[in-house]
């Protein structure tokens, strides 16, 4: 029995180790696509958007003395001119974004790209005493990124010729002490990952702001360091969320995150790695049930049993470059249940490998690896699983003679 069971323990070592081997190739094929799909991926449809609030300025001219003193003694006095810029504050932000998720994949990963229809009405006021041309400064959120039908328009009246220099628009208003204008700029873009409304680089001050999101998608996320929204519903396919200040100061901006798919090259990898400890479950519940069935089973037979295990992971790393992974993940599990109960159907008889094999299969093969797609449930449904054979295991086992079993031949 000794021997049996150091054979059994080499089978399960050898198993193991192509089970390493494989989850080494996925994931450093999966980096390796990741680093090249990514620039791709990122070149036609976009970077991560951040939206920066516009800049509203003045400038003034200042007259400044430089005295210098020469080589020979004399002292020159200068005097330069320079122009110096007084920020403004948005009077009132109105802004509406819509959402529209389409993801794409590359290889074994998928990414959250998305459309962006953008459109905003800024409030500006000259707040100073006398009459000025005030600057309204836009920057895209990306200067390689695409805006299409871009708007700029101030009070109805639509800009004809719009210039961009450096990723920025300049539109300078001319406005009479107190005297306010809307502009409004609007457009339609793409972007990957995350999409972010940015106050200001350092701490803002807000007045009047409200922004209007809406989604195509429930899963919805609020990156680290942004703002949750003051009020949300959700519609018939997604959220309608408000961000509405009256005044506000924060250094904290608003973002969202894509709802991401389950990427074929991690999740394979993830369940590979995983894989000894479901055939070891596998091993140990076949060993009880043999010894208290009666049934002979060769080392050899757990070798092929373990090659179909195998089979499952190896596979399913090369099948979910073609096809979706859920697709790809009960095509797998139907090769090897296969094996396995054709296998030993022949090996114990019918009913053994229909019942006691077919079922622990699919218990530590299927569900362990089926769990997960639980994301943030998987340890959880794993441990409660593991518990549950523990506990099956010590009654059906509470009354066998180990003593006897251990000195058997069999």
């Amino acid at each position: 029995m000794a021997k049996k069971i150091a054979a059994i323990v080499f089978v399960f070592f050898c198993t193991c180790v192509a089970w390493v081997i494989l989850g080494g190739v996925t994931v450093d094929r999966t980096n390796s696509q990741d680093k090249k799909l990514k620039s791709a991926v990122g070149q036609l449809w976009g970077a991560p958007q951040r939206q920066a609030a516009p800049r509203v300025y003045y400038q003034t001219k200042e007259e400044q003395k430089v005295v210098r003193t020469t080589d020979e003694g004399k002292t020159v006095t200068e005097t330069r001119t320079n122009t110096v810029s007084h920020h403004l504050n948005l009077e009132s932000s109105d802004i509406k974004a819509d959402l529209r998720l389409a993801h794409r994949k590359k290889g074994l990963l998928w990414y959250s790209t998305y459309n962006v229809g953008f459109n905003a009405t800024y409030g500006v006021v000259n707040s100073t005493g006398q009459a000025r041309d005030v600057w309204f400064e836009y920057s895209f959120p990306s200067s390689d990124g695409i805006y299409d039908d871009f708007t700029l328009s101030v009070d109805g009246v639509a800009e004809k010729e719009v210039s961009p220099s450096g990723g920025k628009v300049y539109k300078p208003l001319r406005l009479a002490p107190g005297q306010g204008a809307q502009v409004r700029v609007a457009y339609r873009s793409q972007g990957l990952d995350e999409w972010w409304y940015v106050f200001g680089s350092d701490v803002s001050q807000v007045r009047n702001f409200k922004l209007d999101m809406t989604t195509d998608f429930n899963r919805i996320d609020f990156p680290e360091n942004s703002i949750s929204p003051t009020a949300k519903s959700q519609q018939a396919n997604g959220w309608n969320l408000v961000w509405q200040y009256a005044n506000l100061i924060s250094g904290i901006q608003i973002g969202m995150a894509m709802p991401k798919k389950v990427n074929p090259g991690p999740f394979v990898s993830k369940i590979t790695f995983f894989a000894p400890v479901s055939l070891f479950l596998f091993f140990f519940l076949l060993f009880i049930i043999t010894a208290i069935r009666g049934k002979r089973l060769h080392p050899m037979h757990y070798f092929f049993v373990a090659a179909s295990f195998f089979a499952f992971h190896l596979l399913m790393a090369y099948l979910a470059d073609h096809v979706d992974i859920t697709a790809a993940f009960f095509i797998c599990t139907a090769v090897s249940l296969f094996l396995t109960v054709s296998y030993m159907r022949i090996v114990a008889g019918a009913k053994f490998a229909f019942i006691e094999t077919a079922i622990a299969q699919l218990v530590y093969l299927v569900f362990f690896s089926y769990a997960f797609f639980w994301e943030g449930y998987t340890g959880l449904a794993i441990t409660v699983c593991c518990i549950a054979t523990l506990f099956v295991v010590m009654q059906f086992t509470a009354r066998i003679d180990w003593e006897r079993q251990f000195a058997s031949k069999t």
